[in-house]
């Protein structure tokens, strides 16, 4: 008994490998102040900048308060979540909710495979290991910069310069917002139809980040006005044969 449990432990040990992606990542040059001199696509044309170890404020209250509000209180499972989303899907009689953790949510984006139950029973397990080795803010940092923001767009840094023309650290709640929900449905930034599911999915972000008391009256109603980003803008290509 004692020996199968410390094969397993030691499974449970190294069950994580050692580089969770392995993905290519864009040319990017920055000057001494940190400003975007230019930038390429990844080998697999791809606009995914390089990770970073922090993430935007704005944006991280945003993406917890959308995706996974129990985020600093979990273990990388959330039982509770999981059993609601069974649930509504039981009642539903299809898939309307995974009841992933954001944690889990990194262990798919780094996998990459088909969604299927056994799947999600390997990514609670890898989840909770994921835990044991990273802080909660590295593990937000690895999601914000491999999520799929729509097209051949991947990760915060790379979508904001693309949607908005700036740095993710000066994105309005507005814009925080809007990338918080894309994520979740990344095809909704191209589809003119679906517009409208978008500004709704955005205002609904802004309004419970409201009432969470995370932005006051008067930024809720300004960030309200804003509008939606339109088609993808061109990065800045200051010295374009430095990049090169």
């Amino acid at each position: 008994m004692f020996v199968l449990l410390g094969i397993g432990l030691l499974g449970y040990v190294f069950c994580l490998p050692r580089d969770l992606f392995t993905t290519p990542y864009s040319t990017v040059i920055v000057d001494r102040e940190g400003e975007l001199l230019g930038a390429r696509t990844a080998s697999d044309q791809q606009w995914r900048f390089p990770p970073q170890d922090e993430i935007p404020d704005k944006f991280k209250e945003a993406l917890i308060a959308f995706e996974d509000q129990y985020f600093y209180y979990h273990w990388g499972v959330n039982p509770v979540s999981i059993l609601r989303a069974i649930t509504q899907n039981i009642r539903q009689k299809r898939v309307v909710s995974g009841g992933s953790t954001l944690t889990m949510q990194v262990i798919r984006l780094s996998r990459n495979q088909p969604r299927t139950v056994k799947e999600k029973i390997i990514e609670a397990i890898l989840a909770t290991r994921l835990e044991f080795r990273y802080s909660k803010n590295k593990i937000l940092a690895l999601y914000a910069s491999h999520a799929p923001f729509g097209g051949n767009v991947v990760g915060i840094s790379a979508a904001s310069w693309r949607y908005f023309g700036h740095a993710a650290h000066d994105l309005s709640w507005a814009e925080a917002a809007t990338l918080a929900v894309l994520p979740n449905a990344p095809a909704l930034i191209h589809l003119s139809r679906s517009r409208d599911q978008l500004l709704i999915k955005r205002n609904n972000l802004l309004l419970k980040l409201k009432e969470k008391g995370k932005i006051d009256e008067e930024t809720y109603e300004l960030a309200l006005s804003e509008p939606l980003p339109g088609q993808p803008l061109a990065l800045p290509q200051i010295a374009p044969y430095f990049v090169d």
